[in-house]
C-alpha cells in the first residue's frame, strides 16, 4: 500500500490520515518544535521533526520536505491547505522527486492558482469578471487611471494566496499609493509574490462557491454549492450547504462555468471555484486550487469522502461515480471554532487547553486538531476545531448547530463559540439571507449585546449565590 506524508499539521492533518488509514496506506506526520506534542502525531504511522517553530523554517521548507520524503519512500504527499498547498514551486520539486502529488498538476496550478492568470482565462471563455485590470500594476499612476476608469471605490487584490492578505479596499485617489504600498508589502511577505491588480469594489455580494473534481482521463463533477458569505475581513467564519436565496439558474450556470474553467485547464484533484453574486449577476472571484477548509459540509449532504477520491485520483484512478450519482441530502452548516477573542477585537489567544468537552449528539461531525492538554502555539493559524451540523432542512441543522456550540466546552484559552451562539440569534442569519458585509455592519450590535447577556448571567449567577449563603446562615428555631 502506498506511503502518504501529509505535509500540514492540526485538524487538516488528522483529517486526511484517518481517510487514509481506512485506505490502509501507510501515514508519516511531519512537525515543527512547537508542534513536539501536536495531536496529528498521533494518528500517524511515523512522524519526523522538519525544523525550528517558524513556519518558514518547517511547514514551508521545501528542501527539508522533499528530503525526508524520499530518505523515507513516500509515495504520495498531501498538502492539506495553507503552507504549500497551493505553491507551484512545491508541486514541481515532489513531481521532480518521484513523488505523486494529492493535487492538480503544475501547469493547473500556475493557471489557476494565480488570480491574474485565472482571470484572464476564465475571460477567454467569456465567464462573467468584475471590472478591473486583471493584470500586475506596475506603478501608482498606472492604478489611478484604472481607477479612474472603473469608478470609486476599488479594491487591490494580492495575485497570490487568499485569506485577505493583501487586499485593500480604496476610497479615493488620495489613499491609493499608500494602499498600493501597503498591500504589496503584505503581499510579498505572506505568498512570496507582490503582484497586485484592481477590480471595481462590489460592497454587499453574495460569497458563493462550487466544488469541482477531476480525475486524470478528464472526467470533471462539480457538487453542490456552499454558502460562504460571512466573512470578518474577508476571511470566512461559517459556511453551509447549500446555498439560500439564490435562483437556480443562476447555480446552474455558475456550476456549468466551473467546469468549463476546469477542463480548459485539464485540471485534475479538488478544486472550488468561487464566484460573487450581485442581484441577478454573477461574476468570477478566483479559484482554489486545493482542498478547502469548509469541504465538510459538502461531505456532511452528499456522503461523499472528497479526501478518499482526491488520494484515489493521486495514484491514477479514475473518478468512481458520475454528475447524476451526486446526490443533496438536507443541510449542513460549518462554524470554524477559532482560539481568539472577539470580545478583544479578536486577537489571537494561545496556550494550553485545561478542558477540552466535545458535544455529543446525533448529526454532528467535529474536525479537531486538539484535546485537554494539548498547546495551542502562537505560530499558526488560530483554527482549533471545525463544527459541522447537519439537518433535513436549515432551521433544524441551525438548531443542532447552536445546541452543539452551547455543548462545546473548552476552556484555557479564549474561542469563538460564545460569539457563535449569539450571533446565530440574529435575525439575518437565521433566515440565510446575508451578504458579504453582515459582519462589517452587525459586529458592534452583536458584541455589545453579548457582553449585555453575559453581564446578566453574572449578575444571576452572583444573585443566587448571595441567596444560598443568606439561607445557609439561618439558624431555625429549636422545636
Amino acid at each position: 500500500m502506498p506511503k502518504l506524508l501529509v505535509a500540514n499539521r492540526g485538524e487538516i492533518a488528522i483529517r486526511i490520515f484517518k481517510t487514509a488509514r481506512k485506505k490502509g496506506w501507510t501515514c508519516v506526520a511531519v512537525y515543527s518544535e512547537a508542534d513536539a506534542q501536536s495531536l496529528h502525531l498521533e494518528y500517524a504511522d511515523e512522524a519526523y521533526c522538519i525544523g525550528p517553530s517558524p513556519s518558514s523554517q518547517s511547514y514551508l521548507n521545501i528542501p527539508a520536505i522533499i528530503s525526508l520524503a524520499q530518505s523515507i519512500g513516500v509515495d504520495v504527499i498531501h498538502p492539506g491547505y495553507g503552507f504549500l498547498s497551493e505553491n507551484a514551486e512545491f508541486v514541481k520539486a515532489v513531481r521532480d522527486a518521484g513523488i505523486r502529488f494529492a493535487g492538480p498538476e503544475v501547469t493547473a496550478m500556475n493557471l489557476l492558482g494565480n488570480k491574474i492568470s485565472a482571470k484572464k482565462t476564465a475571460k477567454s471563455l467569456g465567464i462573467p469578471l468584475v471590472p478591473g485590470n486583471h493584470s500586475a500594476i506596475n506603478n501608482t499612476e498606472e492604478a489611478i487611471l484604472i481607477a479612474t476608469e472603473i469608478g470609486f471605490p476599488i479594491i487591490i487584490k494580492a495575485a497570490s494566496g487568499g485569506g485577505g492578505k493583501g487586499m485593500r479596499v480604496i476610497h479615493t485617489a488620495d489613499e491609493l499609493k499608500q494602499g498600493i504600498e501597503l498591500a504589496k508589502a503584505e503581499a510579498k511577505a505572506s505568498f512570496g509574490n507582490d503582484d497586485i491588480f484592481i477590480e471595481r469594489f462590489i460592497a454587499s455580494p453574495r460569497h458563493i462557491e462550487i466544488q469541482i473534481i477531476g480525475d486524470t482521463q478528464g472526467n470533471i463533477l462539480h457538487l453542490p454549492e456552499r454558502e460562504c458569505s460571512l466573512q470578518r475581513r474577508h476571511q470566512k467564519m461559517m459556511e453551509e450547504s447549500p446555498a439560500n436565496h439564490v435562483d437556480a439558474t443562476l447555480l446552474e450556470r455558475m456550476s456549468a462555468d466551473a467546469v468549463r474553467l476546469a477542463k480548459a485547464c485539464n485540471y485534475s484533484s479538488t478544486g472550488t471555484v468561487e464566484f460573487i453574486i450581485e442581484s441577478d449577476h454573477y461574476y468570477f472571484l478566483e479559484m482554489n486550487t486545493r482542498l478547502q477548509v469548509e469541504h465538510t459540509v459538502t461531505e456532511m449532504i452528499t456522503g461523499l469522502d472528497l479526501v478518499d477520491m482526491q488520494l484515489d485520483i493521486a495514484i491514477g484512478l479514475p473518478l468512481k461515480i458520475l454528475q447524476k450519482d451526486i446526490l443533496i441530502q438536507g443541510h449542513a452548516i460549518q462554524w470554524r471554532v477559532n482560539a481568539e477573542d472577539p470580545y478583544d477585537a479578536f486577537s489571537p489567544s494561545s496556550g494550553r487547553i485545561t478542558r477540552y468537552d466535545l458535544p455529543d449528539l446525533d448529526h454532528i461531525r467535529i474536525d479537531s486538531g486538539y484535546k485537554t492538554n494539548k498547546v495551542v502555539p502562537v505560530y499558526y493559524d488560530s483554527l482549533v476545531a471545525k463544527l459541522i451540523a447537519w439537518g433535513p432542512d436549515r432551521p433544524k441543522c441551525l438548531h443542532t448547530l447552536r445546541t452543539a456550540l452551547q455543548a462545546f466546552n473548552i476552556e484555557g484559552i479564549t474561542t469563538s463559540i460564545p460569539f457563535a451562539i449569539r450571533l446565530l440569534e440574529h435575525a439575518a442569519i437565521a433566515n440565510g439571507n446575508y451578504s458579504v458585509d453582515f459582519l462589517d455592519k452587525n459586529l458592534k450590535d452583536i458584541l455589545n449585546n453579548s457582553v449585555i447577556t453575559l453581564h446578566a448571567k453574572a449578575a444571576a449567577i452572583l444573585a443566587l449565590h448571595l441567596y444560598h449563603q443568606s439561607f445557609q446562615k439561618l439558624q431555625l428555631p429549636k422545636s
